[in-house]
């Protein structure tokens, strides 16, 4: 499991610049974030009566993917954790309009080994940070995550999966770089982030896994309709039913 301690996380240039540069690099960010709504307005808004729903996000950033989920409904309550101080504080300002969220500044890591989170949830949510722990750290965050739902919750991780094979993980980062080129073009960057998807391939904080092999783990701990809602290259959303 990744040491966030000594990862470039922990670095407040480095979330920072993750904050204004996201949508540029992240591969179809905004569609995968669409996704996402277009599965809470299928499977949970309007369905819990008396009261409402609970989301948890892992490794929220700046709160921009409950952000977008607020977007579908206004009525839900967050709790939304991230290792990184400056991405805790990012969040609550982007969502400082919002009353009753709670903001919790753990690591993964310290999630496991202190489970401090009281309430179980309808939905939880994570984007572009499983990926940072190792496989057995990714079976026991699953497993942590199934603990913490409620029956009929919804798991779905938006992450990065190695490909089953090296030339298709070659050209899954050329799209990927392609996809920047015309992305700076369209939003008239004046900075280049063509070097991005070289620079996830080398970064040793990085331990994706193959799809498969985490889809196996959801269901070998319980979770049922487990599948892979979307995905492009390197980029997918995946998750299960409590």
């Amino acid at each position: 499991m990744a040491d966030f301690e000594k990862s470039e996380w922990n670095k407040s240039r480095h979330a920072n610049d993750f904050v204004e540069n996201a949508d540029i690099y992240i591969l179809e960010r905004k569609r995968l974030f669409s996704i996402v709504k277009s599965f809470y307005n299928y499977f949970l808004k309007n369905k819990i009566k008396n009261g409402h729903l609970k989301v948890l996000d892992l490794g929220c950033g700046d709160g921009a993917l409950t952000n977008e989920l607020l977007k579908a409904d206004k009525k839900l309550e967050a709790t939304l954790v991230d290792g990184s101080l400056d991405m805790i504080e990012n969040a609550q300002q982007r969502l400082k309009f919002y009353n009753g969220f709670n903001f919790i500044n753990k690591t993964f890591q310290e999630l496991l080994e202190n489970d401090i989170l009281e309430n179980n949830y309808n939905l939880i949510v994570s984007s572009l940070a499983i990926h940072h722990l190792s496989s057995e750290g990714k079976e026991s965050l699953f497993q942590y995550i199934f603990h913490h739902l409620n029956e009929g919750g919804f798991f779905l991780n938006i992450d990065v999966i190695r490909a089953p094979t090296v030339a298709l993980e070659s050209w899954y980062r050329k799209l990927w770089t392609d996809w920047i080129i015309k992305n700076e073009l369209k939003m008239g960057s004046k900075e280049s982030f063509q070097h991005i998807p070289q620079q996830y391939k080398n970064n040793p904080d990085n331990y994706p896994d193959k799809l498969e092999t985490q889809l196996n783990v959801l269901k070998s701990i319980g979770f049922s309709q487990v599948d892979c809602y979307y995905k492009y290259g390197i980029f997918s959303i995946f998750g299960g039913k409590k």
